[in-house]
């Protein structure tokens, strides 16, 4: 068997590959709430034979969606809605799980294919709000400063939010501190520039992340596993870095973080990132290797033996899958015949295994 398909174990959990479904935003909820588009959205990923369905960031309260079209986990409500979605995926041999995120300074735009533009108030939007009273960029709001109260009250939001998850049915959580998005933005000196202790050295810089996976880690179970995913670098001079990202990936793993998801970027809208395949697979080898912890790889991943060489040298732990997901739901079942490997099918679709 390649090492691609080789199980993976995530505390108590059993992987089936190392192929795993990056969270992507769909933009299709309203009020937070999940349509029937995740259902099938997600459950064909699943069918398709990915070992774990991330599903998208998730907001843990109302003003850190990205959009007002984004996921939500701030009511049990929420959570009642999500149900049926993990239930799916764990029928057809997957592990469900839930990103759970706060937009911070980059929330209350639209999506994408909308022009990814502010949406203001009177539109639908919301202030939005952040370490700093630093914009992500021109023509976006300048956020709103958080007070040192909204931010002692971050821990527990996410750590409700995590149980609300597992009311729901995931069995693995990743807590969202990449892309820009406001974990992140708490970690780089370029946008988080306070005077308090949260901002200043690395240690007050990393303050709320680990206090926010702190108390994630106390509401999940010790069998289920906390992933983290990062941008290990900003792309940008003066900015977060690689160095940084290891220091931090082993406090994670101090704090009882299975697996460290390396992305990169998203903090600034104009960094100039050497994209190309795998382009982030170095982050991945380097914090794996230096911190100790298990990590996934993500970026422009989209060939078999691409992602085989990448887990049989040790690079990463298991592939995120995002993009090359879109376009092929049923990549792994195609990926498993490409390196020689036998895996089931759904019996539905065992006509069509190619013989």
């Amino acid at each position: 068997m390649s090492h691609l398909f080789t199980p993976l174990w995530l505390r108590d959990l059993e992987s089936r590959n190392r192929i795993f479904v990056s969270p992507m935003c769909q933009y299709s909820s309203w009020e937070g709430f999940p349509s029937d588009w995740h259902l099938v959205h997600l459950g064909s990923r699943a069918v398709g034979g990915a070992g774990l369905v991330m599903m998208e960031a998730t907001a843990v309260v109302p003003e850190g969606r990205i959009s007002p079209m984004d996921m939500g986990l701030w009511s049990d409500e929420h959570a009642r809605a999500l149900e049926r979605i993990p239930r799916f995926i764990r029928t057809q041999g997957a592990i469900p799980g839930i990103q759970i995120s706060h937009a911070g300074r980059k929330a209350s735009v639209a999506p994408p294919f909308r022009g990814g533009r502010p949406v203001p108030p009177e539109d639908g939007g919301w202030e939005a709000r952040g370490p700093s009273a630093v914009a992500f960029g021109p023509g976006f709001a300048t956020p709103r400063p958080l007070e040192a109260a909204e931010i002692e009250a971050l821990p527990g939001q996410f750590a409700a939010a995590a149980r609300r998850a597992l009311d729901a049915g995931f069995e693995a959580i990743e807590i969202h501190a990449a892309h820009g998005y406001l974990l992140h933005q708490f970690l780089s000196p370029l946008s988080n520039r306070r005077d308090d202790q949260y901002g200043g050295s690395f240690d007050a810089r990393v303050r709320v992340p680990l206090a926010v996976t702190r108390a994630v880690r106390a509401a999940w179970p010790e069998r289920l596993p906390v992933l983290v995913r990062l941008s290990a670098t900003d792309w940008v001079e003066g900015g977060w870095t690689l160095d940084d990202s290891i220091a931090l990936a082993r406090r994670l793993r101090q704090e009882g973080v299975d697996l460290v998801d390396c992305s990169s970027g998203g903090l600034v809208p104009d960094a100039k990132v050497p994209a190309g395949p795998g382009y982030q697979v170095p982050f991945s080898a380097a914090i794996k290797r230096e911190a100790a912890v298990a990590t996934a790889a993500v970026g422009l991943i989209t060939s078999p033996e691409q992602a085989e060489q990448i887990v049989a040298t040790g690079q990463a732990d298991a592939i995120m899958l995002a993009r090359e997901l879109l376009r092929n739901p049923y990549w792994p079942l195609l990926a498993a015949r490409r390196l020689g490997d036998q895996v089931s099918w759904p019996p539905q679709y065992e006509r069509a295994r190619p013989r």
